[in-house]
C-alpha cells in the first residue's frame, strides 16, 4: 500500500546507551542494525526486520539532556507539504519545537506537539522510497502493529488529528473505568486514542511492536533488564499485549500471539 498523507512512516528511539539498546531490542524483536551517516559525531543507527528498514536510533546528546530530553520512542507522520502542515498544526493549537529541517537526500522533518502536549514528528519524504515501518494490512513481526495515544483530551485529539491528517473514528469500545477507546481508521486500522490515566504524567504516543511469542518476549524483557507493567493481556482478535520500559527508561509496548 503506497504511502499517503497521514500515514505513520518511521519510528525512532533516542537513548542514553546505544549499545545496550541494540542488545535489548535485538533479543526482543529480532531487529538487525546498521550504522548510517548522521550529524557530525552522532551516527544514526538503522534497524530492520527481515531485511526491511523499519526505524532508527540516535544517542541523547548533552544538549538534549540539558533541555530535558529523556530516552523515548517517537513516531513520524508523513505529510504532503511540511510547510503547510506545520502552519496547520500551529493554527490548530499545536506547538512547533523543531521547525522544518532538511535531511539530505530524504526530505524535511519537524518536531511538533498536539494541543495536549503529545510529541511527534511530521516528515515530507522526497526520496521516493515507500515506508514499511507500520504493518498496515497484515501482521508482520518486527514492525509496528499499532499506534496509541493516551491524552488528557480525547475529543480534542480526534478533532486535531482528523483535521491535520484525515484520520477518522472507525468505532469505539467501552473500557469501563478507563473510559472510551476510540479506534482510528486511515484506510486501514491505524491505532487508537484513549483518556490517559491520572497517574500517567503526560499525554503521549505509545507504539506496539510485534513479537512472535508474547510469553517469550516477556521473559526476554525481564532477563535483559527491562520492566513490564503488567502480565500479557488479551485484546480483541486473539493477540496479547504488554507495556513496559527498556533498561534505559524508554516506554514501549509489544503485541503478539501466545503459543
Amino acid at each position: 500500500m503506497a504511502d499517503k498523507h497521514g500515514d505513520f512512516t518511521w519510528y525512532e528511539l533516542t537513548t542514553s546507551d546505544v549499545a545496550a539498546a541494540q542488545d535489548f531490542y535485538s533479543a526482543l524483536t529480532g531487529w538487525t542494525w546498521e550504522e548510517s551517516e548522521g550529524q557530525p559525531g552522532m551516527p544514526y543507527h538503522l534497524f530492520s526486520a527481515d531485511g526491511i528498514q523499519v526505524g532508527g536510533m540516535l544517542p541523547l546528546t548533552e544538549e538534549m539532556k540539558a533541555n530535558g530530553a529523556q530516552p523515548a520512542w517517537m513516531g513520524y507522520v508523513g505529510v504532503d507539504d511540511i510547510g503547510k502542515s506545520v502552519a496547520g498544526i500551529s493554527a490548530a493549537g499545536g506547538s512547533i519545537h523543531i521547525p522544518p529541517t532538511d535531511i539530505p537526500g530524504i526530505g524535511q522533518f519537524a518536531m511538533v506537539t498536539d494541543p495536549a502536549g503529545a510529541y511527534f514528528y511530521v516528515m515530507q519524504d522526497t526520496s521516493g522510497e515507500e515506508s514499511h515501518s507500520f504493518a498496515k494490512t497484515e501482521p508482520r513481526v518486527g514492525h509496528c502493529a499499532w499506534n496509541e495515544l493516551m491524552t488528557s483530551d480525547p475529543a480534542g485529539a480526534l478533532a486535531f488529528y482528523g483535521g491535520q491528517f484525515g484520520w477518522t473514528k472507525a468505532s469505539e469500545m467501552d473500557m469501563g473505568p478507563m473510559g472510551t477507546y476510540h479506534l482510528l481508521d486511515h484506510g486501514y486500522g491505524l491505532g487508537g486514542i484513549m483518556q490517559k490515566p491520572d497517574d500517567f504524567p503526560i499525554s503521549a504516543w505509545t507504539f506496539y511492536f510485534r513479537v512472535p511469542d508474547i510469553d517469550k518476549a516477556v521473559e526476554t524483557i525481564r532477563a535483559k533488564g527491562g520492566q513490564t507493567l503488567t502480565d500479557p493481556m488479551e485484546i480483541p482478535g486473539g493477540d496479547f499485549t504488554v507495556g513496559g520500559f527498556d533498561p534505559q527508561g524508554a516506554h514501549f509496548s509489544i503485541i503478539g500471539t501466545r503459543s
